[in-house]
């Protein structure tokens, strides 16, 4: 008997200009659907555990209100319309599609129940819009045109006492970037690189709360994307190139060195918006100011599939394996918490971690599970898992040792990855 067919995956790409979300196969290279009407901005789509597609719209010329729009995987038109308090620059859902979170153009952050479309909560983040948003497990990162990079953690987000006990509202707060945000990933949950249109992307310590490094680049960088393989990072620049960049190489004082950069790959003749990793770190997909869409194999550097979305920018790229199920339902999110503005009490179900990718030479959830298993030797990991799990039962009075004992072990577990990281290798 033949083995089933592998699940079909797709390369989705958005534009500013209103010229739908169009998917490819990425075997076969065929268009597939095009989603009708999309204008969306950089980081406005997100697919929510492969069930369905969610684009938060650009607002029209002159205005100060924007939709977000969900898409079923088989009809081209809108499933159902939202209209959020703000237009929504940023868009997010965890891995298992419980939550989408969205990044509004005064700053403010959102955060909603999929299945209900409930406004859990919603707070003041920065001062100007938020542009981008990663996460990780359950800490949140948020980037800033006012430059600006804040972690949330959202036990604390959450949960009413832990947030009136919080000497401030985020985890950490970062302000080296001299210039708009433009993206962020995560990198194995323990750091994070951003870009910026200051010409530099950062690596941040999540669990230390301070920047490992900044490198510098030829010009303004608009999106990132970390290859799960090993200790690279791709850079979308405004000069159609698309960086290879080293983690681990250690920058001057001076802000000079660009020895980190290891080449470029090159075939966009206008700026890279827009860049997204394959799980297994084989292909990378970049989206360009030119209209195309590029998959490129990152073994041998080259373009395997040229895609031409429009004659507008495209802003957003995805790599998606459509999950075709009959779905509840889809509900539209709501502009406030509760009919009376409060959040109702309720058990919240954190994020859980992404797949972990295994690096030869590295330890991923395996030098985690190490050190919980070291602490249950010595006793100490009896409070951590039952304050876990009355965590995820909704009882937040052992919120803080567990959080606690996490970040300890994120701590533990960057110093691994940044002592592993070479000082150089090839591309």
């Amino acid at each position: 008997m033949a083995p089933p067919p592998p699940p079909k995956q797709l390369v989705l790409a958005a534009s500013s200009a209103d010229a739908g979300v169009a998917a490819w196969d990425l075997r076969t290279g065929a268009e597939e659907i095009r989603h009708r009407p999309c204008a969306s901005r950089p980081h406005a789509l997100a697919s929510v555990a492969g069930r369905f597609l969610a684009a938060a719209q650009a607002p029209p010329a002159g205005g100060n209100s924007g939709t977000v729009h969900f898409y079923h995987w088989d009809k081209p038109q809108v499933a159902v319309k939202s209209f959020p308090a703000e237009p929504i620059r940023a868009l997010l859902a965890d891995q298992e599609g419980s939550y989408l979170i969205g990044g509004g153009s005064n700053g403010n952050l959102f955060l909603w129940e999929v299945a209900s479309g409930e406004l859990l909560h919603t707070w003041h983040a920065h001062y100007r819009a938020v542009r981008c948003l990663a996460l990780y497990d359950y800490l949140l990162v948020s980037g800033s045109e006012d430059g600006s990079i804040k972690v949330w953690d959202l036990i604390t987000v959450l949960d009413e006492k832990s947030r009136s006990e919080a000497k401030t509202p985020y985890l950490y707060s970062f302000n080296q970037h001299a210039l708009p945000v433009t993206d962020i990933a995560c990198f194995l949950g323990a750091i994070a690189v951003s870009s910026s249109e200051d010409r530099t992307c950062k690596i941040w310590s999540l669990s230390e709360g301070r920047m490992l490094r900044s490198i510098p680049f030829p010009t303004s960088i608009d999106s990132v994307a970390l290859d799960p393989r090993s200790h690279v990072f791709y850079a979308g620049g405004r000069d159609g190139k698309i960086y290879v960049t080293a983690m681990g190489v250690v920058v001057s004082s001076h802000g000079s060195d660009e020895s980190s950069i290891l080449g470029a790959l090159d075939d966009h003749s206008k700026a890279v918006t827009s860049l997204v990793s394959s799980t297994d770190g084989l292909l990378l997909v970049s989206g360009s100011e030119d209209g195309n869409v590029r998959v490129w194999d990152t073994r041998s550097q080259q373009v395997t599939r040229k895609f031409k979305h429009s004659q507008g920018p495209v802003t957003n790229v995805l790599i998606v394996t459509p999950k075709r199920v009959n779905l509840p339902p889809l509900h539209p999110l709501r502009k406030v918490c509760s009919a009376n503005g409060e959040v109702e009490r309720r058990s919240v179900i954190l994020p859980r971690p992404e797949n972990d990718v295994p690096i030869p030479g590295n330890r991923t959830s395996t030098f985690v599970e190490h050190y919980l298993d070291e602490l249950q030797k010595y006793g100490g990991s009896s409070m951590l898992l039952d304050s876990a799990l009355n965590t995820h039962n909704g009882a937040p009075n052992q919120q803080g040792e567990w959080r606690s004992k996490y970040l300890e072990l994120q701590d533990l577990f960057v110093h691994e990855v940044l002592d592993q990281m070479p000082s150089s290798r090839n591309p």
